[in-house]
Parts: C-alpha cells; sequence; structure tokens
C-alpha cells in the first residue's frame, strides 16, 4: 500500500487514536480507487515539462531572470532575487528533470518537493510575470506533496512492490476538487462587476479578433459580446456543480471543454485552459481510467469501504487540519479586494491571488520626476530605460509597482552621491476604454512611501465610469 501522510490508517502511532468524529471525517479516509489519481499525476507532470521546456527553449530564462536588472517583488518577499551567473538555467533544468519525475512516478516525492520549492521560488522572483496559471500550479504542486500519486502506473510501483497500491484516501480526491473548485467558484465571483456585466473588456478584445473561425464575423454585434460576457460567468459559477452532480456531469465535462478551447484559441494563456480540462476529469468516479482500459487488472475497480469504525492518529488529525486551514485561507484571500476602497481593476490591491481573471484592459504610459532639493534640479526619467519592455508596460498600470520602481530609481541616484532625491509619477491609465486620467498622485514623493497592505491614499481614485464612446 502506499506510504507517508496520505496512507490511510498506519498501524503504528506515538500517539493514541481518535475517535473519528461522524461520518465525514470517516469518509475522508474512505479508500478509493488510485487510478484517478495516477492519470492526473501524469497530465500534470507532463504538463509542467511542457511549461519549462518552453521557457528554456523559448529564452524566457535570460528575458525575465538574467536580462533585467531590476525585479519586481511581492509583499514581504523582496528578498527573493534571481540566482546569479548560470544558476537560473541549472534550476531550471532541476525543474525539468523534476517534472519529469512526476509524469513518469519516479523517485516522486523527490521530484515533488524539488519542483513545488522550485517552481514557487521561480514565481516569486518576478511580480510583473503574474499569472493565474503560474499561481495554481504552485498550489497543486503543493498538494501534490501530500497524496500518494506514485502508488500506481508509475516507476516507484515497479521498482519497488511496497509502494503499489490500487487505492487512495478519498481526501485525496476531494482535496484536489476543492481546490479547482476554488479557482472557478472566484473566477465567477470576479466577474460580477460593473464593467464585465457591461460586456467590457469583451467588447474591446472581440473587436480586434474578428478573424476567428466561423465566429469573427459576430465579434462586433453587442448580442455576442453579451453572450461571452454573461456566458463566461455562467460557466466559471455553474461549471462545478454540473461536474459534481453525476446526472449533469458529462453536460458539464462538455462545456468545461468547449469554454477552456475557445479560451485556449482566443487568448494566450499558455497551458491553464488544457490544465483545467485535465482537472475537470477529477469530477468522474475515481475508476474512470478503468474503464477505458487504463490499469485494468481483475478486482481492481472494485473499493469497499472498511466495516469498522475508523480512527484517527496524530498524523492523520495534523493533516486534515492542515487542508481546513489551507481551504479556508483560498477562500479569505479572493475577497480581501473588498476591504479596500475603489475598483479592483484600478487600485490594484488585492487583485494577486484572488482569480481575477482576464477581466481589464488597463492601458497606461509613466514618467517619473527625480528632484533634488538639495541642488533644486529635477531630472524627468523614462524607465523603459530600466525595464523590460513587458516590465515597463504592467508596471505604469500598477500602483505597487510603480511605488517599488520610485524606490529603485531613489536607490540608483543614491549611488551616484544624490542620497535624498524625491520621486514623483505622473501615470495616464485608461480602465476598459475609459478616458484616461490620473493614476496616482503626482504630488506626492514615491520614494518615502513605504511598502505596505493597507490601502494606499497617494492612488487616484477612478472618476469616470463610462467608456469612451458610451
Amino acid at each position: 500500500m502506499g506510504t507517508g501522510v496520505a496512507q490511510s490508517l498506519p498501524h503504528s502511532s506515538a500517539a493514541a487514536p481518535v475517535e473519528v468524529p461522524g461520518k465525514l471525517w470517516q469518509r475522508c479516509f474512505v479508500p478509493v480507487d488510485i487510478a484517478w489519481l495516477a492519470v492526473f499525476r501524469i497530465a500534470f507532470g507532463g504538463l509542467l515539462l511542457y511549461e519549462i521546456l518552453k521557457g528554456i527553449t523559448g529564452g524566457w530564462v535570460y528575458k525575465l531572470f538574467i536580462a533585467p536588472k531590476f525585479h519586481f517583488t511581492y509583499y514581504g518577499f523582496d528578498w527573493v532575487q534571481p540566482l546569479p551567473g548560470v544558476g537560473m538555467y541549472v534550476l531550471f533544468g532541476l525543474l525539468g528533470l523534476a517534472a519529469l519525475g512526476i509524469m513518469l512516478g519516479c523517485w516522486y516525492r523527490l521530484s515533488a518537493v524539488t519542483f513545488c520549492l522550485g517552481f514557487t521560488y521561480v514565481f516569486l522572483l518576478e511580480a510583473t510575470e503574474y499569472l493565474n496559471h503560474f499561481y495554481l500550479i504552485c498550489l497543486l504542486s503543493l498538494l501534490m506533496l501530500l497524496v500518494p500519486a506514485n502508488g500506481a502506473f508509475s516507476v516507484d510501483a515497479w521498482r519497488k512492490a511496497a509502494m503499489r497500491s490500487d487505492t487512495t484516501p478519498a481526501w485525496t480526491l476531494w482535496l484536489l476538487r476543492a481546490q479547482i473548485s476554488i479557482a472557478y467558484f472566484f473566477g465567477g465571483i470576479a466577474k460580477l462587476n460593473g464593467d464585465w456585466l457591461r460586456g467590457e473588456p469583451l467588447r474591446t478584445w472581440l473587436a480586434a479578433r474578428t478573424d476567428f473561425p466561423v465566429l469573427g464575423r459576430w465579434f462586433t454585434e453587442e448580442w455576442m459580446v453579451y453572450l461571452f460576457s454573461y456566458g463566461g460567468l455562467l460557466i466559471d459559477l455553474l461549471a462545478i456543480p454540473l461536474l459534481l452532480w453525476k446526472r449533469t456531469r458529462v453536460i458539464g465535462f462538455v462545456v468545461v471543454l468547449a469554454f477552456n478551447l475557445m479560451n485556449a484559441r482566443l487568448f494566450s494563456i499558455g497551458i491553464f485552459p488544457w490544465l483545467m480540462i485535465g482537472a475537470s476529469l477529477l469530477f468522474f468516479s475515481p475508476n474512470w481510467p478503468r474503464r477505458f482500459g487504463i490499469g485494468r487488472r481483475a478486482g481492481a475497480s472494485r473499493v469497499t469501504a472498511p466495516r469498522a469504525p475508523l480512527a484517527l492518529g496524530g498524523k492523520q488529525c495534523a493533516l486534515l487540519a492542515f487542508i481546513a486551514c489551507h481551504l479556508v485561507w483560498q477562500c479569505l484571500m479572493p475577497l480581501r479586494h473588498f476591504l479596500y476602497p475603489g475598483n479592483v481593476n484600478w487600485t490594484e490591491e488585492g487583485h494577486y491571488f484572488s482569480w481575477h481573471m482576464k477581466l481589464r484592459d488597463k492601458q497606461a504610459r509613466a514618467e517619473f520626476l527625480v528632484t533634488d532639493p538639495a541642488q533644486q534640479k529635477t531630472w524627468r526619467v523614462d524607465p523603459r530605460q530600466d525595464l523590460t519592455r513587458t516590465q515597463a508596460s504592467i508596471m505604469a498600470r500598477q500602483p505597487e509597482l510603480i511605488r517599488q520602481f520610485a524606490h529603485f530609481l531613489a536607490a540608483e541616484y543614491g549611488r551616484e552621491g544624490l542620497a535624498k532625491v524625491e520621486v514623483r509619477a505622473e501615470v495616464l491609465a485608461s480602465l476598459n476604454g475609459r478616458p484616461a486620467q490620473l493614476l496616482v498622485d503626482p504630488r506626492v514623493n514615491l520614494a518615502a512611501e513605504p511598502a505596505s497592505l493597507e490601502h494606499q491614499r497617494w492612488i487616484e481614485p477612478l472618476q469616470s465610469l463610462e467608456r469612451k464612446g458610451k
């Protein structure tokens, strides 16, 4: 049977067993067929390997982590910096090997730990490269550490009989289902805003894609704009209920499949649609791969629950506590933007880690004024002189990144002997087709503003509520 924290009921434990309180907790450790988990491991590892190889061959390692002279960071992680020299290439090589190990189930635990830590480190290196599917990969790679995904269809199970298992505890299935459900649900909740319900930014994006096969001819029609807007909203909110209910599961899968294939064709969002398509298979019966002849063995698909009452040891209690804390945190994080005043798509406060996917079309241009009060001199700085094209474009849209760049400029001028310069920003931004307006207060010395989770009062409120021309 499988080993590690995912083994359902070890007979030896330092702590005395605790009676399982109620049927819900008992069901968490009821064994289910492991076939679903093995297939998901293979698909997940394959997608990870593709993403890493694309990063290496596409020159991303150099362009994103070596070439830039400055890296934007997340709150509390400014100490995370790229490895020197060829270190980033070595890291991506290790990530590729770890992804291959996950896919094959070879030295699975070591591979999973290596990938989780390494990819999360890479994710934290550059905030301008934030993508929801990168965040989802970090979360899923963490959860995959907990489950015995190498118990079947793996090199580990082939080389060591003790690792083989036909079953896995039910909590492994529901944990991954819950994580995917959170992404869908809060992605739908985020669409319940005025702009999306008015058809923006899809109206703008669809108008630029009239070359889309078959449907493109209608992309400038209002009925098509609202069909996409409200259709996407309903799919995000209803996909999981449709997949959970057996009677609508096939319909739900077809809807999710079509939705993600459309997203893959319309937008450049990497492996995200394919990851979500693969994850939707988690909602089918755990033995679904065996019904298609994958790993079929006599009696392998017949899993029965133990008749005796289950009891939890200390490890199982700790595991359930961790899972509960993780899921509660995942449900609270997407709601934190309600604690801030203003439109989150404008202020960006609470945007990260909240499943706000494809909700805004934001155009901005920033210039910085560096003033030396002692000499009464001011220099106008174009951020493109110090940042890559992508960094400069994304930085200009996000007030926190504007503040970080102001601190970078102050440090740069300080190294030239000007220790007390002031840095102000002139940023004009347009959200979802609105007329351009000031994003930050040009009178505020941003070099003196500290990093904070509190609302930044130097962010100018969004004034215009209507799209240009409406």
